[in-house]
């Protein structure tokens, strides 16, 4: 039965399944009926940061344009162009075994591409969600619905996995950022060209 998590809420990851190493970030939304003249295109990210909460290279910035982290420990499996369908719309592989011993925190993210010239947000993206599952087994372990209603921000912080001594643990963080990509990148520390 999976932890059904409000905004804030945290929750231990491995506590409850030792031995858990291979986990799937499965985020998914859907888009309002509103015609905005483009079509959405909504794509997940990885941020894989230090404890000062920032990447300490641009690689450790996981997305469409980096697939995946040199370690091997995080694997974007792609853009999904159009979230059309049920379920996850785009995943990210974790093998919490692999991932570096100076990455704490690994946040994910979702921006809208192109929101500003196609004037979109997140007021017009319902039913988003994160959950977490168990790669070997499918049962999934958590699940966060962002019931909030962000009505201008262009980029959201839907959660982020973290390590609290031999422990992972996940956070519901559901805060949204104006900006879009850009300013997720200057928040956590990646170079933008």
């Amino acid at each position: 039965m999976p932890v059904n998590l409000q905004k804030g809420q945290k929750v231990s990851l491995t506590k409850g399944n030792p031995g858990l190493s291979k986990v799937v970030v499965g985020l998914g939304w859907d888009v309002n009926v509103f015609d905005t003249g483009g079509d959405f295109d909504l794509d997940a990210a990885a941020f894989l940061l230090t404890d000062s909460g920032k990447v300490s290279k641009s690689e450790d910035f996981v997305y469409y344009g980096n697939l995946s982290h040199p370690s091997g420990s995080v694997v974007h499996q792609g853009d999904n162009l159009t979230g059309a369908g049920e379920g996850d719309d785009e995943q990210i592989k974790i093998n919490l075994s692999m991932v570096p011993a100076d990455i704490t925190k690994i946040a994910f993210t979702v921006t809208i591409y192109e929101a500003e010239t196609r004037r979109q947000n997140f007021g017009q993206v319902s039913n988003a969600f994160i959950r977490i599952y168990n790669e070997e087994t499918g049962e999934e372990l958590l699940r966060y619905d962002l019931g909030e209603d962000f009505s201008i921000e262009t980029a959201a912080v839907f959660g982020e996995l973290y390590k609290n001594g031999n422990e992972w643990k996940f956070n519901a963080i559901g805060s949204g950022y104006q900006g879009g990509l850009a300013a997720l990148c200057a928040n956590y520390g990646v170079d933008v060209e």
